[in-house]
């Protein structure tokens, strides 16, 4: 895809993450995970985002991302892909090269590994990685990695094939001070995490859309959250919100690194052999997946 074909493809509707699966070992299941990405693309979500934070890209190595990235491409049929980039500069470049060459048809850039950097430094990182690749390119604004809107102006002017801009921080007047001042420039994704509990928010901040994680697990239920949340149908949206999202939430805050491993604790749930997650993440207690078996149960495939 062009750029600014994947910018329109990103704005089409609702999005989601798939989890990475792994065998007994903790290697990549190819198999398991072509299956699981193949089911996600019978339902209405224009992009999925290989080796995204839920893929728990933070515990990949560099070379299993184009592993990952073929593997959802070969099973997501008209479905784009796009894939997780990150870590120090020269690194994300290597890396956003091999995403473009195993066929990604976008990229995004997550933020960079555990320091804080100036505006300055941010605006060259975020720069050469859009220069370093044709395909689009997605921006993560979160933890140690926020642009200013002035600084992120400067990269829309100076880059064309960027062309989202992803918010995880919930700073509603810096992303509407974007939206305002950007407007249809960039393609605008919530993306906190369990991303409907500030859906109806972000979309009265102008975003265009979010990205799901339950959708990994449950995805007719979150595809009926989203059309209801489009169609302004707030009754249905505050019923699902209490029967499934706020004890959804209460299940993910039990433990750090939950909003990962409760999905993944989801994805098993519904019969695909996903794996546990790799360190330093851990997994639901068994009194856990069994409380969120229970919630999901209405929605079994």
């Amino acid at each position: 895809m062009t750029p600014q074909e994947i910018k329109a493809a990103l704005g089409a509707g609702l999005l989601s993450f798939p989890v990475t699966h792994f065998d007994a070992e903790g290697k990549f299941q190819p198999e398991s995970y072509r299956r699981h990405v193949e089911w996600l693309s019978g339902f209405d979500a224009p992009v999925l985002f290989a080796a995204g934070g839920t893929g728990e890209f933070f515990s990949l190595s560099p070379n299993e991302v184009p592993e990952i990235v073929r593997a959802a491409k070969e099973a997501s049929g008209k479905t784009a892909i796009v894939s997780g980039c990150g870590y120090g500069t020269d690194m994300a470049v290597e890396l956003a090269r091999s995403i473009e060459k195993a066929g990604a048809d976008g990229i995004l850039l997550l933020p960079h590994y555990l320091i804080d950097a100036p505006q300055e430094g941010l605006y060259v990182h975020v720069k050469r990685v859009c220069q370093s690749v044709g395909i689009g390119v997605m921006v993560y604004n979160r933890d140690n990695s926020i642009l200013s809107c002035e600084t992120l102006q400067r990269l829309c002017d100076e880059c064309p094939n960027l062309v989202g801009f992803k918010d995880g921080t919930g700073d509603i007047g810096l992303i509407r001070q974007i939206t305002a001042t950007m407007g249809d420039r960039l393609t605008y994704l919530g993306g906190m995490p369990t991303a409907e509990l500030f859906a109806e928010a972000y979309l009265g901040a102008g975003f265009t859309t979010y990205s799901s994680a339950v959708f990994n697990f449950v995805p007719g239920l979150a595809v009926e959250f989203y059309k209801a949340l489009r169609s302004g149908d707030r009754t249905r949206c505050e019923t699902i919100l209490k029967e499934f999202f706020y004890p959804f939430m209460a299940i993910r805050a039990r433990r750090k690194g939950y909003a990962v491993a409760a999905v993944k604790a989801g994805v098993r749930l519904q019969g695909f052999d996903a794996g546990k997650v790799r360190a330093p993440l851990d997994d639901l207690t068994r009194e856990e997946e069994e409380m969120l078996d229970k919630l999901i149960g209405p929605w079994k495939r």
